[in-house]
């Protein structure tokens, strides 16, 4: 049956930024659902490499500590807030808000998704954050059409594999660039139609030109930053977009407009926490379920391990050991 929440539970926070070593599991008070919320009793939280910058004070360094971490979870309806139908109690869901490496977490009623019962709360939780990055990445930023070619760099992370499906779903032709053969696999189950193995004499760039015919692609996605940007400009096509969605492997360097001209390229940035329309989000939010409920959106599950082996999540996220998406098991 599981415990019974009427105390403290349990959840991972850290008092200090530092390493993985500073995620602690600790007790911690049970959240209330305020006004337009529910509680979740969490079955299972998505691992973001967005976290990891957190806990290492680069990213929303003002948040107060201690603080719990995590931004996505998949679990059970436990509990309503003032002004929310109590017929949600007891219905499988996924939301996307903070705290979620925790025992229960609260999130806003009309932004949760509903988990089919033959989709697993590891599945959901790895859903939202990457998936509705990945869905923007393709219609909201680069308008993907039919036809055109993408490079999308870290092909076998969990956004990647995301944007390979849909972007094939759309028609396009997809590279990909990965770090050994285990990834270069994954990419091509995912839909890759090409996929570039770092390592080797040649370029990316060269790559591209190669599998293009000397063209360059249209749109590039890159969440690698430093390392991987000078090659991303030189694979564009006239007229063509980069898309920075990261900074894996440092900030990129400053963009010079001078250097823009001689393609006509254009250099954009996205971030799932803009804020969207409404409107825009509950589209992207409902397609993805769909295409997750349906089974033509697969999220590949690469290390699942339980809620007190964060660190160890951190760690592997971090020195690029993992595949897919990186998910917590709350028992």
């Amino acid at each position: 049956m599981g415990r019974c929440y009427q105390g403290p539970m349990k959840a991972i926070r850290y008092h200090a930024v530092g390493g993985p070593e500073v995620l602690r599991l600790e007790d911690v008070e049970d959240p209330t659902p305020g006004p337009g919320e529910v509680r979740i009793r969490v079955k299972a939280a998505g691992v973001n490499f967005a976290d990891t910058e957190r806990r290492r004070g680069h990213y929303d360094a003002a948040v107060p500590l201690p603080r719990i971490l995590g931004s996505e979870a998949a679990g059970i309806v436990d509990q309503v807030g003032p002004g929310v139908d109590s017929r949600w109690v007891g219905r499988r869901v996924v939301a996307m808000a903070p705290r979620s490496y925790a025992e229960l977490m609260t999130a806003p009623a009309d932004e949760l998704l509903e988990l089919p019962d033959h989709v697993s709360f590891e599945e959901g939780a790895g859903l939202l954050v990457q998936g509705l990055t990945a869905w923007h990445l393709i219609h909201t930023s680069a308008r993907l059409e039919r036809g055109q070619k993408v490079l999308i760099h870290a092909a076998a992370g969990g956004v990647g594999l995301l944007t390979i499906q849909l972007a094939k779903q759309l028609g396009a032709t997809v590279l990909g660039t990965v770090s050994n053969e285990a990834k270069a696999q994954l990419a091509k189950e995912a839909g890759a139609d090409e996929v570039f193995l770092y390592g080797g004499a040649r370029s990316v760039a060269d790559w591209v030109r190669d599998i293009t015919g000397g063209a360059g692609v249209e749109v590039v996605m890159d969440s690698v930053g430093a390392s991987t940007w000078a090659s991303s400009l030189e694979s564009l096509a006239p007229f063509g977009h980069l898309i920075s969605f990261g900074s894996a492997s440092g900030e990129p360097p400053p963009v010079s407009v001078e250097s823009l001209y001689a393609k006509s390229i254009k250099v954009s940035a996205y971030w799932l926490r803009t804020q969207h329309p409404e409107a825009l989000q509950r589209r992207a939010r409902q397609a993805l379920g769909e295409l997750l409920s349906s089974g033509s959106l697969k999220v590949k599950l690469g290390l699942v391990v339980d809620l007190s082996e964060a660190a160890k999540a951190h760690r592997d996220l971090e020195t690029r050991e993992t595949v897919g998406k990186v998910v917590l098991r709350v028992p």
